[in-house]
């Protein structure tokens, strides 16, 4: 076999492998989109796959008409803008000065941060410490404790550290101080590493709801991911009751819970595709320094 066949077998293999990866991914998508979008007769069958069967919107009619979904919601969008801004502060301030050689003390404070990386607490201390702290019951308890990822960090921290020294010492022989130097140099130059820590941050908040149940009980307080899970208990129960014939609806839970899995999900997907510019870039400039 040549070169050139070899080389376009191999091609072929990956593109099958990719292919069958992003299958893997989007048919369960697709199958709680179908499920949301069918009727009652077709779901309890089984007959639904990758297609709506008996087409009806009963299902998005009720999640849309739950007041308080809608303001979880908000809610949720409120708390994941404020944690990523918030973190993305701090994971900066660290990296940056931590990514500085002639820091003293910086082998220490390396070691201490990872550390946190393989031990930790435990959640019975993490919740006495975040009750003694009066946060239960707070927005802060939702951010405080995750605010900076120590991994997160590190890769900040490698990245600035290859942004080379003459960019910085002319910023300084220039007279800009050390947070111009950051904000006119740094940040700029670090966009494509920072909008996908981001979007880490923003992610992981917005599907979090553990902390929720161990922190929170006010409704109001409640962010989108909780309000689905609380629905999936309460379908178990509704399934329960409607096979022991004391409960009749029009809407079946599993319909009702893919279109709550929907509705949880598109916002956050949505902002996919505004980052993406920022990862082409980074790919760009990786292969040009390359």
């Amino acid at each position: 076999m040549s070169e050139r066949a070899a080389n376009k077998a191999f091609d072929t293999f990956i593109v099958i492998c990719l292919t069958l990866s992003v299958l893997a991914c989007l048919i369960p998508f697709i199958h709680i989109l179908a499920v949301s979008f069918s009727g009652t007769v077709p779901i309890t069958s089984g007959k639904v796959t990758l297609f709506p069967l008996d087409f009806n919107m009963e299902a998005y009619k009720k999640v849309f008409s739950d007041m308080a979904m809608i303001r979880s919601l908000g809610f949720t969008v409120f708390l994941t803008v404020l944690y990523t801004v918030l973190c993305m502060v701090m994971t900066i301030s660290a990296a940056y000065a931590l990514s500085k050689k002639d820091l003293k003390g910086r082998r220490v404070f390396m070691f201490i941060i990872i550390v946190t990386m393989f031990f930790s607490g435990g959640i019975i201390p993490e919740y006495i410490l975040t009750r003694e702290l009066h946060l239960l019951n707070t927005i802060w308890a939702l951010i405080l404790p995750g605010l900076i990822s120590p991994f997160y960090m590190i890769i900040l921290i490698s990245f600035l550290s290859g942004i080379p020294d003459a960019l910085k010492e002319s910023a300084e022989i220039d007279g800009s101080s050390q947070f111009g130097t950051l904000m006119r140099i740094i940040l700029p130059l670090s966009m494509p590493v920072l909008a996908t820590l981001s979007l880490f941050y923003a992610v992981g908040r917005w599907n979090g709801f553990q902390d929720t149940l161990m922190y929170i009980t006010k409704s109001e307080l409640y962010p989108l991911q909780l309000k689905l899970y609380q629905m999936i208990q309460n379908s178990q129960v509704s399934d329960l009751m409607r096979m022991e014939g004391n409960a009749v609806s029009t809407v079946v839970p599993e319909s009702l819970k893919a279109a709550t899995v929907m509705f949880a999900t598109v916002p956050i997907l949505l902002v996919y595709p505004w980052l993406q510019k920022y990862f082409v870039s980074g790919a760009l400039t990786g292969a040009v320094k390359g």
